[in-house]
């Protein structure tokens, strides 16, 4: 991905989020001088990877493709106490992320406003392909069946719960416009928990084409 390009999708996600009253932290907004100026108390910002994070999971499209997210608090295993995370995403209409699950991450997916958020889901079998059986998932804590290969609509307000081993992938429903969808989890680690159902990349390369308005998570050891 070109840096003008995700210049431009931070712009569109500072103005969708100030639109649904959704606030960042004050850090969320710094230079590159505030960083190197504040560096030597962020170490949990920049170790655990909080902050900015877009992908076009390597597709080179990122509306048909990708995803906006920004982490706003996370653990790391091993290193520290806190045991959860919080992100906050924006998904446009039939912008896909593809399927994937987690060895290690539970997490609750939430529609916070916009549109509608359509899940696909499966189980996966003991050789991390998908399952033919149905499998049960609760939303908002209403346990529900759901058969392999089915969908679950979120309209804003309503969540799901998804377990280790649950393929999912998840898209803006067609004409209901971008939704602001929340995740809450156990820690997260990008790096090492993404099982894709196909191989794709989690995080983008990077052509510095301008300079960034600010910086991704996976800036941070470039940049810092």
């Amino acid at each position: 991905m070109k840096r003008s390009e995700i210049n431009q999708i931070l712009l569109k996600a500072k103005a969708f989020m100030a639109e649904k009253q959704f606030i960042l932290p004050p850090w969320a907004y710094w230079s590159l001088d505030d960083w190197k100026n504040n560096k030597l108390d962020t170490h949990e910002i920049i170790d655990n990877m909080l902050g900015w994070d877009i992908t076009d999971f390597g597709s080179g499209d990122f509306y048909q493709r990708g995803l906006f997210l920004f982490t706003i608090r996370n653990g790391k295993l091993n290193k520290d106490r806190k045991p959860y995370a919080e992100k906050i995403m924006i998904v446009e209409e039939n912008q896909e992320t593809p399927m994937h699950f987690h060895w290690a991450k539970m997490e609750d997916i939430i529609n916070r406003g916009g549109g509608n958020l359509v899940i696909d889901l499966y189980q996966s079998d003991k050789d991390e392909n998908y399952s033919n059986d149905s499998l049960r998932v609760k939303t908002d804590g209403v346990a529900r069946t759901v058969e392999a290969g089915g969908s679950v609509i979120l309209k804003p307000g309503e969540s799901i719960c998804l377990e280790q081993g649950v393929y999912h992938r998840f898209y803006g429903e067609p004409g209901r416009g971008k939704v602001l969808v929340g995740e809450v989890s156990s820690v997260n680690d990008d790096a090492s928990d993404n099982r894709f159902y196909e191989p794709i990349g989690r995080f983008p390369i990077i052509e510095e084409d301008e300079l960034p308005i600010h910086l991704l998570a996976s800036d941070y050891a470039n940049f810092l």
